[in-house]
This record gives structure tokens, sequence and C-alpha cells, in this order.
């Protein structure tokens, strides 16, 4: 499931009769969460989450930063570039806990219930919940909700692909029927679903003109969240406050969170000035990608006397594939040796001594760091679904015979040996040197890459790349495009080569058809950014998604981890276990050791703390 999931969980109040598919009379157990892992770790009556500092001051000022521009407040359509933050001023009907794998609690929905067969799920609403404008949240907002981003948004459509119908049930109840039962985690995945109003989306904007779903805008949108918009300047800044009457801001999933009275979002164009910009007290935290920045960018006078603090947070709850991507809907990728020629070409080993300061490791595994990551040899359960997903289409003999490794090379001697390991791979795949250039054995066609950024931090490393691939007769050229211009190449799958992140919680399941299945590999914006078309990937996402328990979950990612990795539809990159966070020491935070991934705690658990920022210095 997603950033990000179902079995028994406890009971809330009420019952009432539901009829099941049988015919037959099923009596209706209303529950307060859910979890995929068990029965969810807080009671109905839990007063807070136990990671929150529940008498966190409120007040005060985050500003953070972002790459790029905006031009549109509609967070459905994938037209446009959708402002920063808006998740802050919309909700969900559940929300995820950060201490619990795949578990959600009540928040525009107090309950829920699902039937045993898991055929369908009912969520009923808190009858707290009110839009901004004072209006009650209301089944049919849900029902629109669901319909709108199913219909407008291609990712949206793909996810809520096996929920078939959403449909009023109560005063306050809203029941979503699914295509087929056993499915056991789309009732969860249903609680993801963030609620508009519709209201507010079929009135007339100030411009005297209907609104549309299907339109950009920069009009302030209407939500239900801890956050409005107060100001903003299109494409460069935007500021949110806090609603200081906000419903939900005394529910138990709630307390000790959203303390900021404002939280603004600065866009730069590019991350060296963002850089600069934070080092010049522009704004106030960074998550810092770069290894490095990190090693050499913050020696300044504010980090020695101590207004400038910088801390690593460990991820321990989410597993991480960040990869360069080839586009295999383009014939000159399609072979397997192709791609893993380009992995031999890549000599990770000496760019993470010249480039990153030895703190990366390369990641071998779609689940790194996770116990969903494959490991030596497939045996028992696992061994079995690949034999099974055999049966339905080609699986490398090696993911049954030994476990994956990259390509290494610890020394100069070894990455020599692995560009002629390289040209090997590529011979087997019909590409011959002809005057110092590899080209195709048929047509004499080059080989080339174009090599798609939008930002100048990977070029470093294509520079390193681009001049290996040359050795072996490969061109490849770096295209830096701005960010609006990356976006739509990529959604449109307009591309050679990318780089692209993928984040995997601990209870995969619906969200790996959209990842890698074949119906995805089409369909506009999807991440399945590779193209990949493999039955015996779909067979084993099948495995995952209608898993019946825990075991078999574990051991069908497992072959799926391994068939993804043998077939080399991604080229590794690199990695570490943790955040790097800089900012300027005007901020507090629970142990956020308590939190499976502490950086998703921000801005949320965190707090202006009075005393450290008058030593700091007043933000600029």
């Amino acid at each position: 499931m997603r950033l990000l999931t179902l079995a028994a969980a406890l009971l809330a109040a009420g019952t009432a009769l539901l009829a099941a598919p049988t015919g037959h009379a099923e009596e209706r157990v209303w529950r307060h969460g859910s979890s995929l892992m068990g029965e969810p770790k807080y009671p109905k009556d839990f007063p807070h989450f136990a990671y929150v500092n529940p008498q966190a001051p409120k007040g005060g000022t985050l500003r953070m930063a972002a790459t790029g521009t905006f031009d549109s407040f509609n967070p459905v359509i994938i037209k446009g570039n959708p402002v920063y933050g808006l998740g802050q001023v919309y909700e969900t009907l559940m929300t995820s806990a950060l201490d619990e794998a795949s578990t959600e609690y009540g928040e525009i929905a107090e309950a829920l219930t699902w039937p045993a067969d898991f055929s369908s799920v009912t969520y009923r609403l808190n009858p707290k919940a009110r839009w901004h404008d004072g209006k009650p949240i209301t089944p049919d907002d849900v029902i629109w909700s669901f319909q709108a981003q199913k219909e407008n948004n291609p990712r949206v459509s793909a996810y809520y692909r096996h929920v078939v119908k959403a449909e009023k049930s109560g005063e306050r109840e809203v029941t979503f029927t699914f295509d087929a039962p056993g499915n056991r985690e789309l009732p969860q995945i249903v609680g993801q679903l963030m609620v508009l109003p519709k209201h507010w989306w079929e009135g007339t904007g100030p411009d005297g003109k209907k609104r549309s779903i299907t339109e950009t805008t920069l009009e302030p949108p209407l939500g239900s969240g801890p956050y409005r918009v107060k100001r903003f300047e299109t494409g460069r800044s935007i500021t949110y406050e806090r609603v200081k009457d906000w419903w939900g801001a005394n529910e138990p999933a709630n307390i000790g969170m959203n303390n900021f009275d404002e939280i603004r979002y600065e866009y730069f164009r590019d991350d060296s000035v963002s850089l600069e910009a934070f080092k010049g007290d522009v704004y106030d935290l960074r998550i810092e990608s770069s290894a490095k920045n990190w090693a050499t960018a913050y020696d300044v006078p504010p980090r020695a006397d101590g207004r400038l603090a910088l801390e690593i947070l460990p991820s321990r709850g989410l597993g991480i594939m960040q990869a360069f991507v080839p586009n295999l809907r383009r014939a000159k990728f399609a072979d397997p040796k192709v791609r893993l020629a380009l992995s031999y070409a890549f000599d990770f080993e000496g760019t993470n001594r010249a480039l990153f300061f030895g703190q990366y490791k390369r990641i071998a595994s779609f689940f790194q760091p996770t116990e969903l990551a494959s490991s030596g040899v497939p045996q028992g359960r696992e061994l079995e679904i690949l034999m099974e997903a055999e049966k339905a289409g080609p699986v490398p003999r090696e993911a049954f015979e030994k476990p994956f490794s990259n390509p290494t090379a610890p020394d100069q001697n070894a990455a020599r040996t692995n560009l002629r390991e390289a040209l090997r791979l590529f011979a087997e795949a019909g590409w011959v040197a002809k005057n110092g250039k590899l080209v195709s054995q048929k047509t004499g066609e080059p080989f080339t890459v174009e090599y798609l950024i939008d930002s100048p931090a990977f070029e470093r490393v294509a520079v390193r790349w681009a001049e290996d691939l040359a050795k072996i007769g490969v061109t490849m050229t770096i295209r830096n495009v701005d960010s609006a211009q990356y976006e739509n190449r990529v959604r449109q799958f307009d591309f050679d080569l990318v780089t692209d992140v993928w984040a995997q919680s601990l209870s995969p399941g619906n969200e790996q058809l959209y990842y890698w299945g074949s119906a995805a590999a089409d369909q506009d914006g999807s991440r399945n950014t590779p193209g990949i078309r493999d039955k015996a990937v779909d067979f084993v996402i099948s495995k995952i998604i209608y898993a019946h328990d825990r075991d078999e979950l574990v051991a069908a990612t497992h072959a799926l981890d391994r068939i993804l990795l043998w077939n080399h539809y991604v080229i590794p990159a690199w990695g570490m276990d943790g955040n790097r966070v800089a900012r300027w020491n005007r901020f507090g935070h629970p142990d956020l050791t308590l939190t499976l991934s502490p950086a998703s705690a921000i801005p949320t658990l965190w707090w202006w703390d009075a005393a450290a920022a008058a030593k700091t210095g007043v933000q600029k």
C-alpha cells in the first residue's frame, strides 16, 4: 500500500445486519481501526498516539522548500503542476499510524465494517466532520470524490480498479463494492480516499464561472483539513494557515499534531539555489539528498555556533528502490542482456568514492532493507510460487538458483573487466562494435541513450557513466529540462532513460499492479515507468493481493522481487538507511525513534520552540 492495508481489528460501537453474498444475514462488526498485521495497537478509546507530544505548543511558522513551480490547486487531475502541501488541506476517510505497519484509524470516518468475504466495505462518517465553510461532510461528498478521482486520474483509477461501486447505505454511511471477494487489502485502500467538497467543485467561482474538477485552477480550495490556503504567489510560494476551529483538532488521531500556525513553501528553480537560500535563512528545514552537500556544504558559522543543526533520521518502515529506468517500450531496451550490460558499465563503487564520500550502498532489492527483500535461494512457499508463476510466463533461471547481486568494481581492473562483460552482453543481444561505435547487426543503427533529468544532482553521475559507456561505443547524452517538461515527458513515457524511486510499505498489495502490472504499462502517468509487461509478474502480484496470511504475503513478495531483479527491468542505483535533515534550530519534536519513518513526521509532529528560536534569531 502507499505512502501508504485487513485482518481482524477491535470492536467499535454498534452492530447491524448486512446481507451476505450467500443471501444469509451477517452481523456487522463496526471497527474503529483496521490492520493487515493483526489487530490495531490502539484500542477504541485511545487518547492519542504514543509517539506524539500531546502538550506540543501551537504557534510559529515553518518555512520549507520545493523545487520547480506550480500552476494549479487541483489535486485530482494530472494536468498542470499542483502546489505542494495540499495534503494538509484535505482529509481522507482514515489516517495511518506512524508506529504500526499498515494500520489505519478513523479520520473523516469514525468506523468501518466489512463482510467475512471482503466483498465490500462500509464507512460510517464522523458527525463532527466539516468543511471549512461549516457544512458537514456527507456520503454524497465521498461518493462524488471517489467517482471524480477514478474518472480523471489514471493513478487513482489503477489503485481503485477493483472498487466498482460506491453508494449511500445509511444516513452517514457509504458502501464500496468490490469486483470480487477475497481481496483483504481493499477495505483499507478505500480508507485512503481523499474526500473533496462536491458542493464547492460543482459551484461557481468568484469569477462567475462554474468550477470543473477536470481543469486546473488557482482558486484557493475549500478543504476539511487542519490547514487552509492563506496567501500565495503563483509559481513562487504558498502559505497555509492553521484552522483554529478545525473540527478534527481534538480527535485522538490528531492530538499533538499540526502545531504550526503557518507553513510556507518557497519554490526554487534548482537545488543549488535552494541550498544557498537555506544557508541564508530563507527557509528553515531541508531534507538533504546530496552526499556531497552533506559532507561539504554546511561548514558555515550558524552550524558552528549551534543555530543550524544536522541530523540523520533513521528509516525502518519503508522499502526503497531508486534506479535508472530504461524505457522497455523502445526496442533497443527490450533484451534483458542490454539492460544488464548497462548495469555492468555503471561503476558504482568508483562513483561512490569520487562523488558520494562513500556514504551510500548499492540497492539490491525492490524492498530493501525490509524483511520483504529476497535473499539466499528460494525455498518452501516462495519456491512454489515461482514455479506456479513460470506456468504463466517465463521466469529467469537465476531466480531459482541464486540470490541477486549487482556487478561490482572494487578497483579499476574490475571496472575494466566489467566493461568487457558489458560488450559481451551487447554482442549476445545483437550489437557489435563498428568504427568505434556500437551498432545493431541487423540495421546498423548506433546504440544511443538520452538520459532525461530535471535537476543537476544526477548530472555528475551521468557524466562518469557516459564516459565509461563511450569506451565501449555507446553514446549517452544528458538532457536537463525544466520540471514541467520533465513531468510531461515521463507521464507520456517519452524518454530513453530516467531515474525513479519506488517506496514500499511493509504490507505490499494492490499498488503493485500500478507499479509493475502489464495493464499499467501504457497508462499515462502510471508508476510502471519501465513499461513492464510480464505475465509471471502479473501472476505473482495476484498472489500478493490475495495472500491468506503474512507468511504467504512475504513469500509472494520475495518471489516478485526475484523476478523483477533477474529480468533487469531497472538498473539499481544507491541509497542509505535514513534521511539527512538540516534545520535552523527553532523547533522541537518528539522521540522520532518511536515511528517507523521519522522523516514522514515532518512537519506534522514538530512544533515551534520559542526558547530555541530566540537564540537562533528572527526568521528572515
